[in-house]
């Protein structure tokens, strides 16, 4: 078996965030739209180490696109100078079931993932927004930053973590870095961080809320990616109650997100209010923002259709430009 290997690195090179936001909006809208073949997610719990696996397979059949990925997260890995998450991508021929390329899937995730946001932000988000929050320092939250400047002219961007020289090192790393702007800072609290924001993400793997929503301005919009089990929640009850709620995948947020689970549980809010995903509103199906004033939040725990269009369209764009390495298996 021949199979194309791509690095981070070339991942990276293969999929520029103004395309993968574009695969995005498609992947979304053939999910909500049934164009897609996507099972919830099969999950390994590693208690002892606090640790999950999570395998993913997709097929999206308007764009005839399939693929599956593997992804751990492990969040004590800083003990060993490891990444907290590591991850493999599978780019699979549809018409074949051949497996065509073997991608670094971290990188693939923080992309997509970005991406996302990426896409909510570019379909919810305010189109004056220029003031911007990101919780978290990691690789997520830099592709946070990079998605959300590529779809809105940001002009300042707060930067709060626990981990204090992760963000100085991403300040230094990313300001002026291609759409983003040079005017990173880092916030002293929460409140300095969203105070002001047009857009807050948050990517974090937080067991309680990284900000109070009483500080948050009319009209924000909010990308809540990093709560992905039932006992994460980064936004608050309060938040949650007063915001347009878009959500990536009803299913899979009603089966794993604590950022909508916890509130449910409090009586914050209803199911009835978890009616809108964001792919209905891409396909023209559902109203996105419908008032300047409107607080909208999209809650996203990833799902398989992201990964398995990002990793067809950076194997193509690969194929295109000469990037990676053929290994025989």
């Amino acid at each position: 078996m021949e199979l194309l290997v791509l690095n981070a690195e070339e991942v990276r090179k293969a999929l520029p965030m103004e395309q993968a936001v574009e695969a995005m909006i498609e992947a979304y809208s053939q999910l909500s739209t049934g164009k897609s073949q996507v099972p919830l997610r099969a999950r390994i719990n590693l208690p002892e180490v606090d640790g999950i696996a999570l395998f993913m397979p997709a097929y999206l059949e308007g764009t005839n696109e399939f693929g599956m990925k593997f992804v751990s997260v492990f969040p004590n890995n800083a003990e060993y100078e490891l990444p907290t998450i590591h991850a493999l991508a599978v780019a699979i021929d549809p018409q074949t079931g051949r497996p065509l390329a073997l991608l670094e899937g971290a990188a693939l995730t923080a992309i997509r993932t970005g991406a996302g946001s990426g896409a909510a932000t570019k379909l919810l988000a305010r189109q004056d927004a220029v003031r911007a929050a990101i919780f978290g320092s990691g690789a997520q939250a830099r592709t946070q930053l990079e998605a959300i400047c590529t779809v809105r002219q940001i002009e300042h961007a707060w930067i709060y973590s626990l981990d204090r020289p992760g963000a100085e090192r991403m300040v230094s790393d990313l300001a002026g870095a291609g759409p983003i702007p040079q005017s990173l800072e880092i916030a002293e609290n929460p409140q300095q961080a969203v105070q002001d924001a047009d857009i807050i993400c948050t990517a974090t793997t937080s067991h309680e809320p990284v900000f109070d929503g009483t500080h948050l301005k009319p009209g924000v919009h909010i990308n809540a990616i990093g709560s992905f089990t039932p006992q994460m929640q980064e936004i608050d009850s309060y938040t949650l109650s007063r915001a347009y709620i878009v959500l990536d995948s009803r299913d899979a947020v009603l089966s794993e997100s604590g950022d909508v689970l916890i509130p449910l549980a409090e009586g914050a809010i209803s199911e009835g209010d978890l009616g809108v995903e964001l792919g209905a509103i891409a396909a023209g199906l559902k109203p996105g923002r419908t008032s300047e004033e409107q607080i909208t939040l999209f809650k996203s725990v990833g799902v398989a259709v992201q990964d398995a269009i990002a990793a067809s369209r950076a194997v193509r764009r690969a194929q295109e430009v000469g990037l990676g390495e053929m290994v025989q298996l």
